[in-house]
């Protein structure tokens, strides 16, 4: 599973796509909350079930997000390890703390240097 093209692709492009699509449905929560504001000024004894309905959408995407980041993480600490590229130098060493502390842009960033360009650079 470490050396497969669309794992490495998945981990390394799901985190950061779904991070916008998490952003871009908190916008639209929002601006059909901002359309309901009349309608819960007009029934004030009414509970606003429909932004319940919006909650549960946005924390759905933010729960999937943080999954998805958290696997990737895992994903590409096991797979730097692994590399017999960063082996005997301290570039093993830098790159998990950049996945630690840089979060999925330093994966981005690792999948295209180490795992694509050499792919590229190899065959």
């Amino acid at each position: 599973m470490l050396h497969n093209k669309f794992w490495q692709a998945f981990f390394a492009l799901t985190p950061l796509i779904i991070f916008f699509l998490f952003f871009i449905g908190y916008a639209v929560f929002l601006i059909t909350l901002f359309h309901q504001v009349p309608e819960f000024e007009a029934d004030q004894d009414k509970v606003p079930f429909a932004v319940f309905g919006g909650l549960g959408t946005f924390f759905f995407m933010l729960f999937l997000a943080i999954f998805l980041s958290l696997a990737s993480l895992v994903f590409y600490i096991i797979h730097a390890v692994q590399n017999p590229n960063l082996q005997g130098n301290n570039l093993l060493l830098v790159w998990i703390i950049l996945f630690i502390f840089m979060g999925s842009i330093s994966q981005l960033l690792y999948w295209i240097i180490e795992i694509v360009n050499k792919r590229n650079s190899t065959g």
